[in-house]
């Protein structure tokens, strides 16, 4: 795979921090959440939206304190730790428990696929493995998608997994993924694909959507 982009770390932190609401945005409605871009904006700014639930307003807010984690460590290296810290922010006050790894059977609605229950050290060491790709997207990607799959968290795991990613991305200099609205039914689908097995890692690689 070759990265698309070729920026400073510099040039993509300025890119995300320009960009955030939107990759806020694009988050919230991958989720489902019945937000728009004012209404995302609004509530970023600390103002309550009346059309939306307060667990909508939560996942928004909590979106954004997982962002301003990522950034604000953005050279700290990656490892499980790392991402349970990732994923105590994304889904607080929405799950179980949050930022640590689930110990109990979970489904995922519209597919076959069943996760087992994560065992700590092989979750650590297929992290470690994934990282050891030489290629910045190529790592982003395959630790996303193993993070998706794996569902190693109560909740969040897609969020939390797509931030992961973008931290590998942006301190390489290699841009931001984020799923445009437009682009959310096909995501779905591939990525059900995926969970089933029927699209492997590669095929899935090449129709995910960069800013």
């Amino acid at each position: 795979m070759i990265d698309k982009y070729h920026l400073t770390k510099e040039q993509n932190i300025f890119l995300v921090k320009k960009s955030l609401v939107e990759i806020i945005y694009n988050s919230a409605r991958l989720e489902g959440i019945n937000t728009t871009f004012k209404d995302t904006k609004t509530v970023l700014d600390g103002v309550n939206v009346g059309t939306l639930r307060l667990d909508e307003i939560n996942c928004i807010l909590n979106l954004r304190d997982a962002w301003n984690f990522t950034l604000s460590n953005i050279d700290e290296k990656i490892d499980l730790d790392f991402i349970c810290k990732v994923n105590s922010f994304v889904s607080r006050n929405e799950s179980l428990e949050w930022g640590v790894l689930r110990n109990d059977q979970v489904g995922i609605n519209g597919v076959d696929y069943i996760p087992d229950i994560p065992n700590e050290s092989d979750v650590a060491n297929n992290i470690n493995l994934i990282l050891t790709d030489s290629n910045v997207t190529s790592r982003a990607l395959n630790l996303m998608l193993y993070l998706m799959r794996k569902q190693i968290f109560w909740d969040g795991n897609k969020r939390t997994s797509m931030i992961v990613a973008n931290k590998i991305l942006i301190s390489n200099g290699c841009g931001i993924i984020s799923v445009k609205e437009e682009n959310i039914a096909m995501f779905n689908r591939l990525l059900t694909e995926y969970y089933n097995k029927r699209v492997v890692s590669g095929v899935f690689h090449k129709q995910l959507f960069f800013s």
